[in-house]
């Protein structure tokens, strides 16, 4: 019995100076490794390494309290409450007041924000540039599948094959963190869902196009109407010119944008951003 517990203690003491070396050395080993769960196991005795081993999962709280919620969503937050909520009450503001000074005019009265928000104007102005950036988006990510871009931090490797991106979901409906339709869906739902982000674009920026005409035509009807002119309905609109230089103006700026972010990148850093290749890499080097 004697032998069993100095056994025990030595295997304790052993352990705890294992740990006393893994305290000592956690933050280097965070910078080494790079992640936010490195491999300790260098840093341990043999003992402590029966019991902390390099593939033992990390498992994050269930409940996070609202500084974690707000850290790990601070940029959607930013985006969507700061940059849009504050730049869309802008437009609206001088929208409105814009629109009304070209009735006052014509001799027309002035419309109320909530008279202005339901107007043509309002719509027409507002979708003609959501279209662009939904299409722009669908576009670049249907062809950042298929093309490349050597050195760009926005395109795959052309000279990889295998990579984790591209591989079968199928391999893992047995994976119990893999979204729902990967676990559960047939192949119909499965294909849909693995184009599902730029199917998601493209129905944006059909629907805004196709609101974007339903606004043009009410303010073009609206002005013909003012000047004498003869209405159009929706299609003899969208056959004008008028109609299509308000589209080509807006697509032509959101490509013009994404190129210059995918070429761009190739020379240029960001030190931070997931957008940006690491500073140190080399030019050629392609994906982030």
């Amino acid at each position: 019995m004697p032998f069993v517990l100095e056994t025990l203690f030595k295997s304790l003491t052993r352990v705890s100076r294992g740990l006393h070396v893994f305290r000592r050395h956690d933050s280097a080993a965070r910078h080494n490794q790079g992640s936010s769960v490195p491999d300790i196991t260098f840093r341990l005795s043999e003992s402590a390494r029966t019991i902390y081993r390099s593939d033992t999962p990390y498992v994050q709280s269930k409940a996070p309290p609202p500084r974690r919620f707000l850290r790990d969503n601070s940029l959607s937050l930013v985006i969507f409450g700061l940059f849009f909520a504050l730049l869309f009450v802008a437009q609206m503001l001088t929208g409105e007041r814009d629109h009304n000074e070209d009735r006052r005019e014509h001799g027309r009265p002035p419309l109320s924000m909530k008279q202005y928000l339901r107007s043509d104007h309002f719509l027409e102005a507002t979708m003609e540039n959501w279209e662009s950036e939904f299409l722009q988006m669908a576009a670049f990510i249907i062809l950042s599948a298929m093309l490349f871009q050597r050195g760009s931090a926005e395109s795959r490797d052309p000279d990889t094959r295998n990579e984790e991106i591209n591989e079968d979901p199928a391999a893992h409906r047995l994976d119990p963190r893999a979204p729902w339709p990967v676990r559960r869906g047939g192949p119909v739902l499965l294909w849909l869902y693995s184009h599902s982000l730029s199917g998601a674009f493209l129905l944006l920026f059909l629907l805004s196009f196709w609101l974007h005409a339903l606004g043009g035509v009410g303010q073009y009807n609206e002005e013909e109407t003012l000047h004498g002119g003869t209405p159009l309905n929706i299609w003899q609109f969208m056959a004008t010119s008028k109609f299509w230089f308000q589209s080509f103006q807006n697509w032509q700026s959101e490509f013009l944008a994404i190129g210059c972010m995918i070429v761009f990148s190739i020379w240029l850093r960001e030190r931070g951003s997931p957008e940006s290749k690491p500073v140190h890499a080399p030019h050629d080097e392609t994906g982030k």
